[in-house]
């Protein structure tokens, strides 16, 4: 276990189209990046030190799998659903935490938590 004051993270998504990787996590997200390091990276900051990014590299694309735990869920994916997003699955656990998950056009796993109702 790690145990810190404080925790960052960066976390990567390989893409095979970063263009279209880059378009669906704009509505996904909300928003454009953050900055780009180089031509083939996008970076968004979730919150404070807290970074999720693309990289073009399709030999390793569609394999990621990320769950982000947030304040408000279903507000959040009715505003995802405003873009244009739909989830593929909803699932709600026995103790009530619930996930939504998203998939990327190569397959990558982006999912939602929230609290219970």
């Amino acid at each position: 276990m790690i145990h810190t004051t404080s925790l960052d993270l960066f976390a990567g998504i390989p893409v095979a189209d970063y263009a279209a990787a880059l378009a669906w996590y704009e509505r996904l997200l909300g928003s454009p990046p953050a900055f780009f390091p180089n031509d083939i990276e996008a970076v968004w900051e979730l919150a404070e030190h807290r970074f999720v990014y693309i990289e073009h590299r399709p030999e390793h694309a569609g394999h990621a799998r990320h769950t982000l735990f947030v304040d408000g869920l279903d507000a959040l994916v009715a505003q995802i659903a405003d873009r244009g997003l739909d989830p593929v699955e909803r699932e709600t656990y026995s103790n009530g935490v619930r996930k939504i998950t998203y998939r990327d056009p190569d397959g990558n796993e982006i999912g939602l938590g929230g609290a219970p109702l």
